[in-house]
């Protein structure tokens, strides 16, 4: 039987894993629990979506509030600590995302060198119309929402 080396054993898993990546998403409610923060992407595939994004090597709780900050400029207290897991329809690749709710404090400003063009502030009726419409760049946004306002 084969030995690895750590290093080689991570490159082996890297060119041979057909397993999801991972990612975060985030609901942000902003200036209350009526109110919720979607950004416009910047990048294909384009469309409203939720704050978020791949993951890095940080928990997953870190990863959401950090990708919230930069997308929105939004400092973001998360509210519910344990994730929901979704698998994504994003067309770039095979992910698994997790999504937070959180409420978010500030100034709602993307950083210009981040993924978001914009960031603006939908009720939740605002929200639901979207979600008929199918006005997300990835559906599963649409259905973590849906799923959001079905328990609030």
């Amino acid at each position: 039987m084969a030995t690895y080396t750590a290093q080689e054993w991570g490159k082996r898993m890297r060119t041979s894993y057909n397993g999801p990546l991972m990612a975060t998403d985030i609901i942000i409610e902003y200036p209350d629990k009526d109110h919720i923060v979607l950004i416009e992407r910047k990048h294909p595939p384009y469309g409203l979506a939720l704050p978020g994004g791949m993951m890095e090597r940080i928990t997953f709780a870190q990863n959401a509030v950090k990708e919230a900050k930069e997308e929105t400029g939004l400092e973001v207290r998360l509210r519910d600590v344990e994730p929901r897991l979704y698998m994504a329809d994003d067309p770039r690749e095979f992910i698994a995302t997790t999504v937070f709710v959180g409420t978010g404090y500030g100034t709602l400003r993307p950083d210009p060198d981040e993924d978001a063009a914009s960031a603006a502030v939908y009720s939740r009726s605002q929200v639901r119309e979207l979600i008929e419409k199918d006005r997300f760049a990835f559906k599963h946004h649409g259905q973590m929402l849906n799923d959001y306002l079905e328990e609030r």
